[in-house]
């Protein structure tokens, strides 16, 4: 369950060159609620999240320190991350307006302080113009439109209460020349790990690769790393991928160390967090579609049972796919 104690929505309008700061908390009346509920619960869910402490030279930890201690308050604290944050876009070559959400939340009772940095996106809005004939209704631009709860915050962070462990997500910037990862690098000042979406992107395409290299089934590669993730996910929370590897190429120790070398060249051996229901659902099924039109979802683990489905190689360099123990099918449109 979460629960929102107070929120500070600040507005950093780089494209106007006007910044306004709040003085007081928002109301969090049942709409505006509803709104940051919607992206707290999203956004905890993403697997774009990576996860960090912070530096032990961190200002953004001795503020945020000093606010859990109760030497400061949310509003005093925000304006602090607010000023950090625009004296860093405003050096940034894209140059965007941007919102700043702070919020102190408990989730299962477990406290945490949020961050959203929206950079509001162009939309059409309606407008009523007065003029000498009467009333004209228009449709305008409007620079300043946040997020709707059906969308998703690119940029976010959660702090810990207790333990002061980091979960974000943040974009690339051009800052003087060089791209940097403003909220992680800037603002909070922290380490950052792959995100649970990186690694297993990562796992993937190095066993394909290796399977090319060694030329193997990639199809049934692919399904290998699925099913291994997903197994995996339903005992841990932890992705290893150096684990992954050993496991997918059991049998076959040459490809194993091919796969642990590119693996660890790739910068992505360190094992990594990940939403346990998330990625077992997400890894359940495992989509095809050949050179002729077809497409097939298929069960990972059906992969590794013949009893239902087979790959058959031919001499002239194509394959056939035999599905077995069918029954019945239905049509789905």
């Amino acid at each position: 369950m979460i629960v929102i104690e107070k929120a500070v929505l600040h507005i950093l309008d780089l494209v106007s060159g006007v910044t306004v700061y709040s003085d007081e908390e928002l109301t969090l009346d049942e709409g505006i609620g509803e709104f940051l509920l919607r992206h707290i619960d999203k956004s905890l869910a993403s697997q774009d999240a990576k996860f960090g402490e912070f530096y032990e030279d961190s200002a953004c930890k001795q503020q945020i320190m000093a606010y859990f201690s109760g030497e400061k308050d949310l509003v005093t604290l925000s304006k602090e991350l607010a000023h950090t944050l625009e004296e860093a876009l405003i050096h940034t070559e894209d140059k965007k307006s941007t919102d700043l959400i702070v919020a102190d939340i408990r989730v299962d009772e477990e406290r945490k302080l949020v961050v959203f940095q929206c950079s509001s996106h162009m939309g059409f809005v309606h407008q009523v113009n007065h003029t000498e004939q009467g009333i004209r209704n228009d449709i305008i631009h409007h620079h300043a439109i946040m997020p709707n709860p059906a969308q998703r915050m690119e940029e976010f962070a959660f702090i810990d209460a207790k333990s002061l462990a980091i979960s974000f997500a943040g974009k690339k910037y051009v800052l003087d020349g060089c791209p940097v990862y403003i909220l992680p690098e800037v603002l909070l000042e922290c380490s950052q790990t792959a995100s649970p979406k990186e690694a297993i992107k990562s796992i993937r395409k190095t066993a394909e690769r290796v399977a090319k290299d060694f030329e193997q089934n990639e199809v049934a590669t692919a399904a290998a790393v699925k099913n291994y993730i997903a197994e995996n996910a339903q005992n841990s929370e932890m992705l290893d991928p150096v684990a992954a590897g050993r496991e997918i190429f059991k049998d076959q120790p040459s490809m194993q160390a091919e796969y642990e070398e590119r693996i660890k060249e790739a910068g992505m051996a360190e094992p990594v967090r990940v939403d346990q229901e998330v990625t077992a659902k997400k890894m359940s099924k495992h989509r095809l579609r050949t050179d002729t039109g077809i497409e097939l979802s298929i069960p990972t683990d059906y992969f590794d049972n013949t009893e239902f489905l087979e790959f058959y190689n031919h001499e002239d360099g194509t394959f056939s796919i035999m599905l077995k123990q069918i029954s019945n099918i239905t049509n789905r449109g």
